[in-house]
C-alpha cells in the first residue's frame, strides 16, 4: 500500500487539533444533575406533593368565594365595586406539569437549555397540576376573568400553549381541560421576563381578587433578582397576603430561588454545584 505524504506542519497541526479537542472535553465533563432526581420524583411520586396542592386550590376557592359575598364588595373602595374580578395564574407547574421534561434531563445529564424545551413544550401534552382544572373553571362558571402570565416564548409558544391548556386531559377521543382559555388571555414574554407589565394590563381593566403561582416573581416585583437574605425579607413583609391573595404551588425542581443562590451569575455546573454545596447550613 503506498502512503501519502503530508506537510509536518499540516501533521503538526492535526495532532494539536485532536490534542486540544481532548483536553477541552475533559475540561467540560458532563453535568451532574443528580441533586434534581429528589425534587422531580417528589413531584411526581409523593402523594403528600398532590395534597399540599389540592390545599392550596381548596384555599384558593375559600377566598374567591368568601370575594363573591355581596357584604364583601360592600367594603372595597367605589372605584373598585363595579370592576369585573380577575385571577391571574402562571402556568408552568402551576397550571401545567412539566416535570418529564426535567427527568428526561437528569437521565441524560443535560442542564436546562431552549432546543430540548422547546421540543418538549411543543407536543403539547403537558399534564394539569392536581386541583388546578377545577378551581380555574369553577372560577369562570362565576364569571372570573383568567390571565395566563408565563415567561414562555409568545412567538414559539402561543398556539401550543393554548391548545396544551385546553387538553391537559384524552378521555374517549375528547378533551378535557380549561374553559377560558385563549390569544387575549395567554400573555406570554415578547421581551423582558418580567411579569409586572403584564399585570398592569390586567389591573387596568379588572380587579384581581388573587394571584396563583409557583415562583415569587409570579406575584410581585419585589422578588425580582434579590438576594436570598432580602427574598426571605419581602417574603414576611407579605406575611398577610399567603394564603389570602398569594396562592403558592410548591416546586422544588427549578426557580428563582435556585437562581438566588447562583446570585445570578452565569456559572458552569460545576461552579453551581459548589455554590450549592456552600448554602447548606450545618450544625
Amino acid at each position: 500500500m503506498k502512503l501519502t505524504k503530508y506537510p509536518a506542519g499540516l501533521a503538526l497541526a492535526v495532532t494539536l487539533f485532536f490534542v486540544s479537542a481532548a483536553a477541552a472535553q475533559q475540561a467540560a465533563p458532563a453535568a451532574d444533575l443528580d441533586y434534581q432526581t429528589g425534587a422531580v420524583l417528589y413531584m411526581q411520586k409523593a402523594a403528600e406533593y398532590r395534597a399540599l396542592c389540592y390545599q392550596a386550590f381548596n384555599i384558593a376557592r375559600l377566598r374567591l368565594d368568601t370575594d363573591l359575598d355581596k357584604k364583601n364588595v360592600k367594603k372595597l373602595p367605589k372605584a373598585e365595586r363595579k370592576m369585573p374580578r380577575a385571577i391571574i395564574v402562571d402556568i408552568d407547574e402551576t397550571v401545567l406539569d412539566n416535570s418529564p421534561a426535567q427527568a428526561r434531563g437528569i437521565r441524560t445529564n443535560t442542564p436546562y437549555n431552549s432546543k430540548d424545551w422547546y421540543e418538549w413544550s411543543n407536543k403539547g401534552k403537558a399534564k394539569a397540576i392536581p386541583g388546578v382544572v377545577e378551581f380555574l373553571n369553577y372560577a369562570v362558571s362565576k364569571g372570573v376573568k383568567i390571565f395566563y402570565i408565563s415567561n414562555r416564548d409568545d412567538k414559539n409558544e402561543k398556539q401550543i400553549t393554548i391548545e396544551n391548556l385546553k387538553c391537559v386531559e384524552k378521555r374517549d377521543s375528547k378533551c378535557y381541560g380549561l374553559n377560558d382559555v385563549s390569544a387575549e388571555n395567554v400573555m406570554l414574554k415578547t421581551s423582558e421576563s418580567g411579569k409586572e407589565a403584564r399585570r398592569s394590563i390586567v389591573t387596568a381593566k379588572y380587579r384581581v381578587v388573587m394571584l396563583v403561582g409557583d415562583n415569587l416573581d409570579d406575584f410581585t416585583s419585589a422578588f425580582e433578582k434579590k438576594s436570598v437574605a432580602d427574598r426571605f425579607g419581602e417574603t414576611d413583609k407579605a406575611k398577610d397576603f399567603w394564603g389570602s391573595k398569594f396562592i403558592v404551588l410548591p416546586n422544588a425542581m427549578y426557580g428563582t430561588w435556585e437562581n438566588a443562590i447562583y446570585e445570578y451569575q452565569r456559572l458552569t455546573e460545576a461552579q453551581k454545584a459548589e455554590k450549592r454545596a456552600a448554602a447548606l447550613e450545618l450544625p
